[in-house]
């Protein structure tokens, strides 16, 4: 699979760079450097089973878009000033660095806390990227919680887990 996402997320400008006055060099530097982050990302979506979390990002985004402009231009300055490049040079692991991205989008739409959930139900506060773990950030004001990052495959705790805390079912499916 070819990721777009990574060529820029949703912006006002429609995402050319040439249009915001950047010489097309630059633009072409850049869009090397998006594709090579990509093609890391997918090879290490593809090497450890990893669900991809993007979908769950442009939602984020989204919702940043319309209720905090600064909150969404942070989100995609650091897209674009770190998260990209780091991934693109080697300097971050793909995986944890968009999970961290993930996690930095949960907290600017709401204020809380971001838990791991293990696959015993178990949920502790986050420390960082885990595979085989359920990343939540729920919301102080008791909203529903928002996912940073899904396991390849739910175990039942993690599920009733979701279906409570992000589906916001008062009971866990059977």
């Amino acid at each position: 699979m070819v990721s777009t996402y990574l060529s820029g997320p949703p912006n006002d400008t429609g995402g050319s760079l040439t249009r915001l006055g950047v010489d097309p060099t630059v633009r072409s530097m850049t869009d090397e450097i998006a594709a090579e982050a990509d093609r890391i990302f997918e090879e290490a979506l593809e090497r450890t089973g990893a669900r991809d979390p993007r979908q769950f990002y442009r939602e984020r985004l989204l919702t940043l878009k319309g209720s905090d402009a600064d909150g969404y231009a942070t989100a995609v300055d650091y897209y674009r000033e770190t998260l990209v490049p780091d991934i693109a040079s080697g300097n971050a692991e793909p995986l944890g660095a968009w999970t961290e991205y993930g996690r930095i989008l949960a907290e600017a739409v709401a204020d809380g806390r971001t838990v791991s959930v293990d696959s015993t139900g178990l949920a502790r506060p986050y420390e960082g990227p885990n595979v085989e773990h359920l990343i939540l950030h729920l919301p102080s004001d008791g909203g529903r919680g928002l996912v940073v990052a899904l396991p390849e495959k739910l175990s039942a705790a993690q599920r009733a887990t979701y279906d409570v805390l992000v589906d916001g079912r008062k009971k866990a499916a059977s």
